[in-house]
């Protein structure tokens, strides 16, 4: 009885003083800075209204590319098929890789924003004219284009590094490195017999910042770049919607370093 007192009374007095001992304080992340804040938020995509706003604007600037390729007495689902291609070619060839359902079957979102700028395009085709000849509407779409395909490179970077077994190294090098670059370009091989023709005279500026973004986010959140960083992922996401805008902005004005002329 003595001993079952005695062990009442240290539990009794170890709780006591847990209580009184003050709370650890909370780790300290010098870098939160980078996604604490409303710009950030918005970059990330955290609200749906922005994602579906983003979502929009991606696949009109599509439908921009796709309707000036295409003849203009082209048959009405050419056009659509060739926009639906354009728009989720990465979504659908990267889940065929993993075993998974290509995103225009799993997100409606998609297939409604794809419509939806299809008729803006077929029905009011000044739209399209004003975006090209408004630089700050230009570049609002820009911004949104390059918003998703960053979000989509990301995800599917991420899903191939899960599915994919390592064999060399501690994790999948390669394979989630190609499957973030399809899904940042894989549209503009579809349909399939366009070939090799995209990258005849080199790679395209999507496809070349969506191998670079992909290998820098798959290298750093897979060695020990990201030991140590709270919210790795949520700020290797953010630095890398912030190369895709800076490399579509430049494409989409031109700003590039003019050749030097031999004398």
């Amino acid at each position: 009885v003595i001993a079952a007192l005695i062990t009442r009374l240290v539990y009794l007095f170890s709780i006591t003083m847990a209580k009184k001992q003050p709370e650890a304080a909370a780790a300290v992340d010098p870098t939160g800075w980078m996604v604490d804040n409303d710009v950030a938020n918005f970059l990330l995509l955290h609200q749906k209204e922005v994602l579906y706003m983003c979502m929009l604007g991606y696949t009109f600037l599509h439908g921009s590319k796709v309707f000036k390729a295409v003849p203009k007495t082209a048959s009405v689902s050419y056009k659509l098929i060739s926009m639906i291609l354009a728009c989720t070619g990465g979504g659908i060839l990267v889940p065929i890789f993993l075993n998974k359902v290509p995103v225009p079957l799993a997100n409606d979102a998609y297939p409604i924003a794809i419509l939806t700028s299809f008729a803006i395009h077929y029905y009011f085709p000044v739209v399209a004219e004003v975006m090209n000849l408004s630089p700050v509407v230009k570049s609002l779409v820009v911004v949104f284009y390059e918003l998703i395909r960053a979000k989509v490179v990301l995800t599917f970077t991420l899903a191939a590094s899960a599915a994919i077994a390592p064999t060399t190294f501690s994790f999948p090098l390669f394979g989630p490195i190609m499957c973030g670059t399809v899904a940042g370009c894989g549209g503009a091989f579809l349909p399939m017999n366009k070939g090799l023709d995209p990258i005849t005279s080199g790679l395209q500026p999507p496809m070349s910042s969506a191998f670079v973004g992909s290998a820098l986010v798959h290298l750093f959140l897979n060695t020990s770049l990201s030991d140590g960083v709270i919210n790795a992922k949520e700020k290797a996401h953010l630095h890398l919607a912030l190369l895709f805008i800076t490399v579509g902005l430049v494409s989409a004005f031109n700003m590039k370093a003019a050749k030097v002329k031999k004398e």
